[in-house]
């Protein structure tokens, strides 16, 4: 039962991000775009930027200071890696960002995250 309401609230956060983003001029592509070496939260492109979005959904502010790590933006870039012909198919750049929300405060949007 934990396990399903925390996917609830993930979907969701998600869910928000993707407003976060278009209302910041983003173009959203895919959505729980799963791929052989991971599942990438969203693929948005801005002008010729295509970026693949980590989403984390926390319940508190302070718990997303711990959201993230090397080991899943690792993870991200390698499922990124594997379908960014997919989506930069002008020469966009690409990038890896993460989206971090929890309730009664403002999303960070960390632009560019991933930096091998």
């Amino acid at each position: 039962m934990k396990r399903q309401r925390a996917e609830t609230a993930g979907r969701a956060g998600e869910a928000q991000a993707a407003l976060y983003l278009q209302l910041k001029g983003w173009s959203i592509l895919a959505r729980r775009r799963k791929t052989p070496l991971g599942e990438i939260d969203l693929v948005a492109r801005r002008g010729g930027v295509v970026a693949f979005v980590e989403v984390k959904w926390r319940k508190t502010a302070a718990e997303l200071d711990q959201a993230i790590d090397a080991y899943r933006l690792r993870r991200v870039a390698a499922a990124a890696e594997a379908v960014a012909h997919e989506y930069a198919t002008g020469g966009e750049d690409i990038r890896i960002d993460v989206l971090l929300l929890a309730p009664r405060s403002l999303p960070r949007h960390i632009v560019n995250a991933w930096q091998p």
